[in-house]
């Protein structure tokens, strides 16, 4: 796991004691928030046939922030944080997102490419907020990756190919959300902020360059038909999207971000294309290959030895 040693922060901030290992509770928040954006793919993919992606994810945000942002008093943090965390998370992340697919990059292989943000994380924390690793961490990585891996050789092998420009644009979406959660540590780090108030204040940002880019991609009235038309399942699932995905998946891990080492939290995004592809099965029909089955089996292996590997070496020191 990783540590946060003492001294200051960047800012000159002292540093706080961080918790070295997951409580059950919290294991538990974790779990369901990757199993909400694994989920989440099912009713993406249902309103996709019906709204273009761009203009979807304008939706998705809007309906994020409006109205509970009448309700929810803003964070306490610097307004560049909060704009920043918006353009990073909703702008790049989707925008790069929703543009690599448009140019050639599949919807799977692109849940799998975006997990790279486990690895940006990790690094941008080790360099911006003295994170540091220990050896089950890297470990731990190693056997996830490998895993993840497994799922990109199924999808390539299923004949899912990608353009040489959707997959660095899927790279570079996984950076923006590394960015994003590394601007959510240090604003709750250092102003104390509310990560849910965050979530729902930095919604107010995406909406209108989303909107432009729907405009200049998917043709605006067009756009604007598609989503003035949309059947009440179509609703369900942006609701689902801005509720689920967003403001209780984005404000939950924030906040885990903030009480856990980076190194901690992270990998378990990796169990996000495990969730998508478990939904998929369940819901749209979707066969588990045994390639696929023995991906997710890494996974869950990787996080396992990157939560628990030193209480798990520590167990076996007593005993043997």
């Amino acid at each position: 796991m990783a540590e946060r040693h003492g001294g200051t922060g960047p800012a000159g901030a002292p540093r706080h004691p961080m918790k070295t290992h997951l409580a059950p509770r919290d294991l538990a928040l974790t779990l369901a928030v990757v199993a909400v954006w694994g989920f989440t793919f099912v009713p993406i993919k249902v309103a996709l046939a019906e709204v273009p992606p761009f203009a979807l994810a304008a939706l998705r945000f809007f309906l994020a922030a409006i109205p509970i942002v009448f309700f929810v008093k803003p964070p306490t943090m610097p307004w560049r944080h909060v704009a920043s965390y918006g353009i990073a998370i909703g702008v790049f992340q989707f925008g790069l997102l929703f543009l690599g697919m448009k140019l050639g990059m599949p919807a799977g292989l692109s849940s799998l490419v975006i997990q790279l943000q486990v690895f940006f994380t990790i690094g941008l924390a080790m360099l911006t907020e003295g994170d540091r690793l220990r050896r089950n961490n890297v470990l731990g990585a190693a056997v996830a990756v490998a895993g993840v891996a497994l799922l990109a050789v199924h999808k390539v092998s299923a004949g899912e190919s990608a353009t040489l420009a959707g997959f660095l644009l899927v790279i570079a979406a996984a950076f923006s959300w590394a960015v994003g959660n590394i601007i959510a540590k240090r604003g709750a780090g250092d102003h104390g902020a509310d990560m849910f108030a965050l979530v729902v204040w930095s919604s107010l940002v995406p909406p209108l360059p989303l909107a432009a880019l729907s405009f200049a991609f998917e043709g605006g009235p067009a756009a604007a038909g598609a989503v003035l038309s949309m059947s009440a399942l179509a609703w369900a699932c942006v609701l689902m999207m801005a509720y689920g995905a967003t403001l209780f998946g984005f404000g939950s891990w924030n906040a885990l971000l903030h009480r856990y080492p980076t190194a901690i939290i992270s990998p378990f995004a990796l169990l996000i294309p495990v969730s998508g592809i478990a939904s998929g099965a369940l819901l749209l029909g979707e066969s588990l290959a045994p390639l696929q089955a023995a991906g997710a089996a890494l996974v869950f292996a990787g996080l396992a030895v990157n939560v628990y590997g030193v209480r798990v070496r520590a167990w076996l020191a007593r005993i043997i």
